[in-house]
């Protein structure tokens, strides 16, 4: 027999079958660990696995202060038990602690057990939550800090009243809500935030830690802005076992990683999820529209089946119509959430291109102001604002334009280098193509600047309409020089197309006696006369080898390399070099006076 939510938690809070992952707070300023956060599981796999859906259902049953209690206990047993030092941050609801039911001393006992003592503790009280006693709260977290407890206010910026809470808790520590922290370096808005936030701790005497930092970007800006206390998985994910001694070793590598992730590159829309908490099918209307009066930013609630895996997506302003119409509380306050649900939300998986889900969007007419759903392996991983696609798309095809050839409008030779490096760092296998105009500057100088004008822009046509863009990337170096990057196995078909195609389609630019002639008589650089042929083409093909190629120049070496080879040839060619490594340097010594 299937097991609902209200099953599901009893039995684990029985079991006390909770886990707890930490997660390190780096103090990039004195290079150590100041603490870690302890964040608690459901057991893997499970339905209430995560904490978004542990703790709603823990709100649905009323049993919010038993699960934290029950994930306190564990984070400190775990935490002494893998000799973990350093500050232990634990989180904690206001609700939980203003909770007349909620044991008293209980915190002090588990600690002392356990050989730990509270100057080692931090208390994270979420901004999130709205607390109608502010004075009950401010005396209940005097009581901790009498007892030798340190204070934080966790997502400040995310809840109710942010400023008033910092003036009346007067904490030791702020946690900055990861919104701001998301894409700062690109928002200044955020950045005249975070300013404001920093100065202000400075002030107070308070300590800033930004959690939830996932570029290098922002990592760059925060320290900039004087921010040393840093958390986030740039640095170190959440694990059973975090790291003990901090290493800035581990923290560049780690800085690589995430910069090189095939998963995380910006074609993917992947780059974009944002974390946010979601709700099983068989939660209540009621429940849910307490899930959007909580957190006001919501717009929508993804709705998953208990694989984790999305069913629908409710929106806020649609359950808000129902609840303002007569009797609407009476009639879906107990109704499953998947009776008022869009059931047809669009859902793309992390590693889907921004072209495809763009095109889902134009496709579908989808409402500017929804989100789409995100998955890894068919399991929920987040959502993605329609917005923010767009902005991306938006800002990328800018940059594109600014790197552009003004002439083919193909992207240039900043584009070309990132696209190499691309595939060197993911070591991918590719094909690069090096392709030439023969005999360009005779043609110029005989029919004019606009018929090569025109016959660069038919040579960019021919590549572009012969590439796949799925597998393919065009380049223009600049004048009659292109690269082509093949991901796929046919470059070397390709490229003879190439060839015939604008042959082919080049005749059109020469008079018919020249056509006939098989070339014209024109004036080389000395001011002789010569036979010059018709335009041909060059083309150097070559596969680097990954082991051995560091960079996009000694790529682009040997695709230089190769092209010359080809242009040995007075007839088009394509030659394909089988040297697949940087050519060794050599170094000529001048020999020693006397010597043989």
């Amino acid at each position: 027999m299937k097991l609902n939510g209200a099953h599901l938690l009893v039995q684990l809070l029985t079991e006390q079958n909770i886990s707890t992952v930490f997660q390190p707070i780096f103090d990039l300023a004195n290079s150590c660990i100041l603490g870690y956060e302890a964040l608690s599981r459901g057991p893997k796999g499970h339905p209430l696995e995560f904490p978004n859906q542990l703790f709603l259902a823990a709100e649905q049953q009323g049993k919010v202060s038993e699960l934290e209690l029950l994930c306190r206990k564990k984070a400190i047993e775990n935490f002494a038990l893998l000799g973990l030092s350093g500050k232990l941050f634990l989180n904690v609801s206001p609700r939980t602690l203003l909770d007349p039911k909620h044991p008293k001393g209980e915190t002090q006992h588990l600690l002392e057990q356990h050989g730990l003592s509270a100057a080692q503790v931090v208390i994270e009280v979420t901004e999130q939550d709205e607390v109608p006693n502010h004075q009950l709260l401010q005396q209940t977290l005097a009581y901790y800090r009498e007892l030798g407890f340190s204070i934080a206010i966790d997502d400040l910026g995310a809840g109710h009243s942010g400023l008033r809470k910092w003036s009346e808790l007067q904490p030791d520590i702020i946690k900055i809500d990861k919104y701001f922290i998301d894409h700062c370096h690109q928002s200044i808005v955020k950045k005249e935030f975070l300013k404001s936030i920093i100065d202000l701790a400075k002030a107070t005497n308070t300590q800033v830690i930004a959690e939830g930092i996932e570029h290098q970007e922002e990592l760059d800006l925060l320290t900039g802005l004087g921010v040393s206390l840093a958390q986030g998985f740039l640095l170190e994910r959440p694990s059973i076992e975090p790291s003990r001694l901090f290493s800035s070793d581990l923290l560049a590598k780690q800085a690589l990683k995430q910069q090189n992730s095939p998963e995380l590159d910006d074609q993917t829309i992947g780059l974009l999820v944002e974390t946010q908490q979601a709700i099983f099918a068989s939660t209540h209307c009621a429940a849910a529209q307490t899930c959007f009066e909580k957190n006001k930013g919501l717009i929508s609630l993804a709705v998953l089946n208990e694989q984790q895996q999305p069913v629908g997506m409710l929106h806020r302003d649609q359950l808000a119509e129902l609840f303002a119409a007569p009797y609407g509380h009476a009639l879906y306050d107990k109704k499953s959430v998947t009776r008022v649900m869009d059931t047809q939300p669009l859902i793309v998986d992390k590693l889907d291109t921004l072209d495809m889900v763009s095109q889902q969007i134009t496709d579908f007419d989808f409402d500017i102001r929804r989100h789409i759903l995100v998955t890894e392996h068919q399991t929920y991983l987040g959502v993605v604002p329609l917005r923010k696609i767009l902005k991306h798309i938006t800002d990328q095809k800018v940059r594109h334009a600014q790197h552009a050839n003004p002439l083919t409008m193909l992207p240039g030779n900043v584009a070309i280098t990132e696209a190499i490096e691309l595939r060197l760092r993911r070591q991918q296998n590719f094909f690069l193509a090096y392709v030439d105009l023969n005999h360009f500057k005779q043609f110029n100088d005989l029919y004019g600047y606009a018929s090569g004008d025109a016959v660069i822009k038919l040579l960019a046509d021919v590549i572009s309409d012969s590439c796949d863009p799925a597998n393919s990337f065009v380049g223009h170096i600049g004048g009659d020089d292109f690269m082509v990057i093949f991901d796929g196995t046919d470059a070397w078909h390709t490229c003879q197309l190439i060839i015939k195609e604008f042959e082919r389609r080049s005749q059109s630019f020469f008079t018919p006696e020249h056509i006939a002639a098989g070339g014209y008589w024109a004036p080389n650089r000395e001011g002789q006369e010569q036979f010059v042929p018709l335009l041909t083409l060059s083309i150097g093909l070559v596969n680097p080898d990954l082991a051995f190629c560091e960079n996009s120049h000694q790529v682009s070496a040997l695709a230089t390399d190769a092209k010359k080879e080809a242009k040995r040839y007075r007839q088009s060619y394509l030659f394909l070099c089988h040297r697949r490594k940087p050519a060794t340097p050599i170094v000529r010594m001048r020999l020693a006076s006397g010597a043989d």
